[in-house]
């Protein structure tokens, strides 16, 4: 089995518990020119994300990408493909890193899946996840048979997915509530989203879009091996 985990995290300024580049006791402009961004009033924090994607590189991480998040002040980045407990064991490293470089730069990392209350996005640890059969002539019909044994355990998966992630999964700022489990093709306000490349090549990945930002990846990708290979 192979999976990628995409890790969300808010930087913080030191001290007062407010983003970074957010004006003291203010807000920035709405949601909307911040995801992917670039330029000194859109991406917060730059300076600390390419730092710790070259220390990830210099370590052997597996680490496959780094954007800005829909919330000005967080960021995102990729570890994967990898196989087996290697994702997690990769991931785990990775936050350190970033831990140890935020320290350097005097800001605070958050992994709270919600840290700002209100019409703000929050963070999770989107979890991409395939099988060999998956990947395979016909492997659009496994996954589908996956998705189905996921949503048969919805709950078991949601009290294991991170503490306070109640405050996230909402059914907005593309999340699915918590108490409902659906599933779609290119739809990010679903509890598991197909690509459409899957779709349409018949054969791929899924992504589990539930879990958050500070879940423990070996207790998620070890539910998601369980679920839909031993049950």
């Amino acid at each position: 089995m192979v999976h990628g985990i995409e890790q969300e995290y808010t930087l913080l300024q030191k001290d007062v518990n407010w983003p970074l580049g957010w004006p003291i006791g203010g807000y920035p402009g709405p949601q909307g020119p911040y995801y992917c961004a670039a330029g000194a009033d859109k991406a917060f924090g730059r300076d600390i994300v390419d730092a710790h994607y070259k220390a990830c590189l210099y370590a052997g991480i597996n680490i496959s990408g780094i954007n800005g998040e829909v919330m000005p002040g967080q960021w995102e980045f990729q570890v994967g493909p990898s196989v087996g407990i290697a994702a997690s064991d990769q991931l785990w490293v990775a936050r350190y890193i970033l831990e140890r470089i935020t320290e350097v730069a005097g800001v605070v990392l958050s992994l709270d899946p919600k840290p700002i209350p209100g019409d703000w996005n929050g963070a999770g640890a989107h979890t991409n996840y395939s099988t060999k059969s998956m990947r395979e002539a016909g492997g659009y019909g496994v996954i589908k048979t996956a998705i189905e044994k996921l949503g048969k355990r919805h709950a078991q998966h949601i009290a294991a997915y991170g503490e306070g992630n109640e405050r996230r999964l909402t059914g907005h700022h593309e999340t699915a509530d918590i108490n409902t489990f659906k599933w779609g093709v290119a739809d990010r306000g679903a509890s598991i989203r197909v690509g459409r490349d899957t779709e349409k090549d018949g054969k791929g990945y899924f992504e589990d879009r539930r879990p958050a930002s500070n879940m423990d990846p070996y207790v998620v990708t070890s539910m998601i091996a369980e679920t839909t290979l031993l049950l």
